[in-house]
């Protein structure tokens, strides 16, 4: 395609997106530049002035996700996609209560800081090159989602991740405020920062947290360390990769990055449909959305960013959906479903106990090595090659799945275990389809270079 047209293209879309001329002069150097570089072309790229980061934080956008909670009086629905490189192996993991001697500290991804007397026993998970986690829980029902937010704030080379404040949260926290206070008081005292990006070990945030428990919920926003939280104690919430909280929103947001990111698109999407929801499986309904439509349409811009089942493929942005985790939250009666695997719309909704492990076999890495989620990963590269051709073929399977498993109260090592099952014949049956592949080029050419470091072959 002539450089010039795409140009014109990222151009029509960042005007929906931002409408601000000033910010399209940003990206139209930041696409040249791209353009120049040529993935897998040997390009060279040119020099990179101050002006240019701000387009290169944008273009390497890759960590975006989506949080959602529905309280009601006698229960909390939580929902949560974990969207980041497509390589980026995620994975489940127990972790008993701990208790530590005093002086004893803490290794997190990028910093050591003091422990706590006591921990509780908490399921998370996490990719597999970081200390934190994306979605988990805790014993006592605590269960924290949170989100990449992009603000005006300096961005700290080292500090606390936001994946590892959600963990220390989870661990020191036997409610949803007591875990608030917690990690508000580590980023306040440590500072939130350092390496968050696999593929681009320079990409990082700032966080919004989403932190549930049975008997409602609170938003907690950040900005450096600078903080807003809101107290959510009926309806629909949800965050994505912008700030929200007014006021604190207005002072502090990035909306060149959060208009890359179609935040505010994906945060419309998902409280819409949030007000639909009567039983847990609707929250997996909400996290396979495709904007209203059966399959991902991808934009040249961000790919399939615009919507909460996300597809990575975008020239500016490219981020994919790696784990998924649905919950009601019920004084003494709660439940987790998760998928373990990427793209909740190839997945399966498995039940999950917070405190007794289950051994799901290796843990993943970056690389096709035995793990679940790469087996999956063979199965759902193969689906989105031409999703109006393979879902019909497994998506009532599926759904027939996980709602007997809901229903019937089936046993986690049992639910895995059909899953895999059906992964396996679901797997062989699209193998045996052939290579036909419809989406565009730029995106076909995105995932044939990801398989191969995957280590995928024949996809």
């Amino acid at each position: 395609m002539d450089l010039r047209v795409e140009v014109h293209s990222v151009r029509e879309q960042v005007e929906a997106h931002l409408g601000a001329e000033r910010q399209l002069a940003h990206l139209d150097r930041g696409a040249e530049h791209h353009r120049a570089a040529g993935e897998g072309r040997g390009g060279k790229g040119r020099h990179r002035g101050r002006r240019s980061t701000e387009v290169e934080r944008a273009v390497y956008a890759r960590r975006m996700c989506d949080t959602l909670v529905v309280v009601e009086p006698d229960r909390v629905f939580f929902a949560k996609n974990s969207d980041r490189d497509p390589n980026e192996g995620q994975g489940l993991e127990w972790h008993p209560r701990r208790e530590s001697p005093e002086g004893a500290t803490v290794r997190c991804t990028s910093l050591e800081i003091p422990d706590v007397g006591r921990t509780h026993a908490i399921l998370i998970s996490r990719p597999f090159w970081i200390w934190g986690a994306e979605i988990g829980t805790n014993e006592h029902g605590v269960t924290i989602g949170n989100e990449a937010v992009f603000t005006d704030q300096p961005y700290a080379k080292e500090g606390l991740l936001g994946m590892d404040l959600l963990r220390l949260g989870l661990e020191r926290g036997a409610t949803a405020e007591e875990a608030l206070e917690t990690i508000v008081e580590l980023f306040e005292t440590h500072g939130q920062g350092g390496r968050a990006g696999l593929e681009n070990p320079g990409f990082t945030y700032h966080n919004s947290f989403l932190i549930a428990d049975p008997g409602g919920a609170y938003v907690l926003e950040t900005a450096g360390r600078k903080w807003a939280k809101e107290r959510v104690e009926r309806g629909v919430r949800s965050i994505s990769n912008g700030l929200t909280i007014p006021g604190f929103a207005e002072a502090h947001a990035d909306r060149l990055r959060g208009g890359v990111a179609a935040c505010a698109v994906r945060r419309a999407r998902t409280e819409k449909l949030g007000r639909e929801v009567d039983d847990v499986l609707d929250l997996a309904r909400i996290l396979r959305d495709h904007g209203g439509e059966a399959a991902p349409r991808y934009r040249l811009l961000n790919g399939a960013m615009a919507m909460p089942c996300m597809h990575a493929g975008g020239l500016v942005a490219a981020s994919q959906t790696t784990a998924s985790w649905i919950a009601e939250l019920a004084p003494g009666a709660s439940r987790h479903l998760v998928t373990a695997t990427a793209a909740p719309c190839t997945s399966v909704f498995k039940p999950i106990d917070p405190v007794r492990a289950l051994d799901l076999g290796p843990f993943p890495g970056d690389r096709d090595e035995g793990s679940l989620f790469f087996r999956h990963e063979r199965f759902h590269r193969l689906a989105m090659r031409d999703p109006s051709t393979t879902f019909p073929r497994f998506t009532a399977e599926r759904d027939a799945l996980e709602r007997r498993f809901v229903d019937e109260g089936v046993e986690p090592a049992a639910a895995f275990a059909e899953a895999e099952t059906a992964l396996a014949r679901w797997t062989a049956d699209l193998e045996a389809l052939g290579p036909r592949d419809t989406r565009p080029l730029l995106v076909r050419r995105y995932w044939k270079a990801r398989n191969e470091r995957a280590g995928l072959r024949g996809i």
